[in-house]
């Protein structure tokens, strides 16, 4: 900030022209990447005020994106037009725009897809220009050129070059051409399953099977054998067709345990690109990333350099103007292969906004107008460390994240931390609904090293409060803090390698199970002294004295503890296995957040629920644990309880998560074998295969093709 006062200064303190407001703006450009630290968004908009844009921008995208694109706009002195379905009418983008028009019902083929809807709205309000975001029409050739024959400008690259690399097949033979290294494979639309399996055998097993118009993870699968060829083809196809309107799907050779590493690149319209460093991006489940970081604990200073040179090379080749990435596959031995160019802007974009301190949004608009980049490759620095943790609503020990909806009933970002960035598009009492990706939010972190990093990403973690719908924070947390993630041995299977039954939480060490019950006692105990208390005084002023011992039974998973607790001011003392343990607080009990010292160890904790009966649940190192809180007593008498019998799964099809039914296999009186395919689930844009827990005959079907069915309800009942 120093050298900004220093150049301001240097011009008289009067508005600089020409070459010195040139000196200015590179100045304040350095200024922002050394004042990183201290801002909330983590990255910077330094806008010069006489070089003219657009007036009025469309998003044609909605949540987390939209908001961010109209954040830069309004930065930039833009208007904004958002679009909305009619679900999105109370959308936060839709609020944050200066217009907002409703482009059709909840469906995205009759909203978000809907462009014959989107050009009217563009004529209506008159917008110049159109950022569609990621996903939707961001990648579709034939919106770019609608757009360009109404005389719109479309934030991204021209249709040529949405045409070369959106289509992977193309894309491939180019990046061969522009001599950058590519993955074995069949360079053709596979037309068939029987010409996909034939074609695997040719490959060698395994092979990807990927929608060629794709991205996101979206109708990709792996097949290790004819059989899993045949369904891949199937679900890719029908994924493809529903998510990208294209349903041509291409085959190459699956690299085992690959890393997942991808360079940012920015080009203009004046023959000039830059590649603004990596992004390791090998934290994934479905193909779908879950954890981002930049730069990469892997990547040497050469194999940096030698990606990024490709990369731009490729752009080149392409005459690629925008932000763009292209994905790289890396083997073990640092050898790089090309996955793919998204010729957009990337969801992970904010983890490179940080370490660069460019906004990569605002280059977007920069570059459509016309302007050249203002920046050369030496000036590309990679200063401290980014991890972004995208937070869906999923539930992380049903396949590492199935889909779940709901109304946020509570929800607070943990933006009074420091270097905090929290990209998203959701607020408190906004619906998850079915029909769209379930993400709730991109959470950064960032510091000067990657330590400072994953520390303030712990925290952030435990202050993030979402309520009403299951997260999958507690699979973010337990990622982050493993001894391989923390030591950068990670690939592509590191969730199927290092949680081979599935991700079943935080699991408790010997200390952190006495904290965890310290804690819920002391809690137990705190709410019972404040509901003797009536503003300030007992209820019953003749009552007798206080008692300050307690003898409880905490039920926690398989075990029940005895815990002792007695109060020593605003303090507890907690004795559990014999051990004795200070649990001190402010124990404000209204707060969704409560942060306990115990033994001189500062948690973090969530009280989610709790009931009459003694049961609570308490959010513990980004795990939810279910306890049982009892008098000595209570716990005596409650063994004459009858317990509840667990119902019989094992005749009965249940859907694991809300979604819509895209097709029935069986009918009444059909045989299936364990193991067959009954139904086919869609939720959020992605199929899932429901089939048969043990072989016997249908005895009824509850559902039909088209059917909206939510978490747990009754599909199938087998005799």
């Amino acid at each position: 900030m120093a050298a900004m006062a220093l150049c301001r200064a240097a011009a008289g303190g009067k508005r600089p022209a020409g070459r010195a407001l040139l000196a200015l703006l590179k100045c304040e450009m350095l200024c922002s990447r050394r004042c990183l630290v201290t801002s909330r968004q983590l990255y910077s908009v330094v806008h010069d005020p006489d070089e003219k844009t657009f007036e009025k921008l469309l998003i044609a995208n909605r949540g987390e994106i939209a908001c961010r694109v109209i954040k830069t706009c309004k930065k930039m002195g833009i208007k904004t037009v958002a679009i909305h379905s009619d679900v999105d009418a109370n959308a936060v983008h839709v609020k944050m725009a200066d217009e907002a028009v409703c482009v059709g019902p909840a469906p995205t083929s009759k909203s978000y897809l809907n462009m014959d809807a989107i050009m009217e709205v563009i004529k209506k309000t008159r917008a110049q220009a159109v950022h569609p975001g990621y996903g939707f029409l961001s990648e579709n050739k034939e919106f770019a050129r609608r757009l360009a024959s109404e005389g719109v400008t479309f934030i991204g690259p021209d249709t040529c070059a949405i045409q070369a690399m959106g289509d992977k097949i193309e894309s491939k033979l180019l990046a061969k051409k522009a001599k950058v290294n590519t993955i074995p494979g069949f360079d053709g639309v596979v037309k068939d399953a029987d010409e996909a399996v034939r074609i695997a055998r040719e490959i060698g097993y395994p092979v990807m099977i990927k929608a060629s118009a794709g991205g996101g993870g979206k109708g990709m699968r792996i097949a290790w054998d004819d059989e899993e060829t045949r369904e891949g083809f199937r679900f890719s196809s029908q994924e493809a067709a529903s998510s990208f309107g294209d349903d041509r799907l291409l085959i190459e050779k699956f690299i085992d345990n690959p890393r997942h590493i991808e360079i940012q690149v920015l080009a203009d319209k004046h023959g000039n690109a830059l590649w603004l460093n990596e992004r390791e991006c090998s934290i994934q489940r479905r193909n779908q990333k879950v954890v981002e970081e930049a730069p990469s604990t892997f990547l040497d200073p050469e194999t940096r350099r030698a990606m990024g040179e490709q990369a731009v090379a490729l752009a080149k080749a392409v005459k690629y103007s925008s932000a763009g990435t292209v994905e790289f596959l890396v083997d073990s031995s640092k050898n790089f292969y090309f996955l793919e160019m998204n010729t957009r802007l990337q969801v992970e974009h904010p983890v490179t906004e940080c370490i660069t301190g460019l906004d990569l949004v605002q280059e977007m608009i920069r570059v459509a107008k016309g302007y050249p980049l203002r920046h050369k490759q030496a000036d590309i620095p990679i200063s401290g460390w980014a991890v972004e943790c995208r937070v869906y609503a999923e539930d992380p020990y049903k396949s590492f994240g199935l889909p779940s909806i709901g109304r946020l009933s509570q929800y607070q970002e943990p933006l009074h931390l420091p270097s905090v960035r929290v990209d998203s598009g959701i607020q408190q009492g906004s619906d998850i609904s079915i029909y769209y990706d379930p993400m709730i939010s991109k959470l950064i972190t960032y510091g000067s090293n990657r330590a400072e990093a994953l520390k303030r990403m712990e925290e952030a973690l435990d202050n993030y409060v979402i309520r009403g719908v299951t997260h999958n924070i507690s699979l973010l947390r337990e990622v982050i803090i493993h001894p391989r993630f923390v030591q950068g041995d990670i690939s592509t299977k590191f969730l199927p390698e290092v949680y081979p039954d599935g991700f079943k939480g935080h699991k408790l060490t010997d200390l952190e199970r006495r904290e965890l019950l310290a804690t819920a006692a002391s809690l137990y105990v705190a709410e019972q002294l404040r509901s003797q208390r009536f503003l300030g005084t007992p209820r019953i002023p003749i009552a007798k004295s206080q008692r300050n011992t307690w003898e409880l039974s905490v039920h926690l998973e398989d075990g029940v503890y005895p815990v002792a607790v007695s109060k020593n001011g605003s303090s507890f003392s907690v004795e559990v296995d014999g051990i004795k343990l200070n649990v001190t607080s402010e124990w404000n009990l209204a707060s969704p957040l409560l942060s306990v010292t115990i033994d001189g160890t500062q948690r973090t904790i969530q009280r989610l629920s709790r009931n009459a009966t003694g049961n609570t649940s308490i959010q513990f190192l980004g795990t939810v644990y279910k306890l049982q809180i009892l008098t000595k007593v209570a716990a005596e008498l409650s063994k004459y309880m009858p317990e509840k019998a667990a119902e019989d799964t094992s005749s009965i099809l249940r859907s694991p998560m809300p979604g819509a039914v895209v097709a029935v296999s069986v009918k009444p009186g059909d045989t299936v074998s364990e193991g067959q395919e009954i139904c086919v689930i869609e939720a959020m844009k992605m199929q899932n295969s429901m089939i048969a827990a043990k072989t016997g005959k249908v005895k009824a079907v509850h559902c039909k093709a088209g059917d909206t069915v939510g978490e747990g309800d009754l599909l199938v009942e087998l005799e």
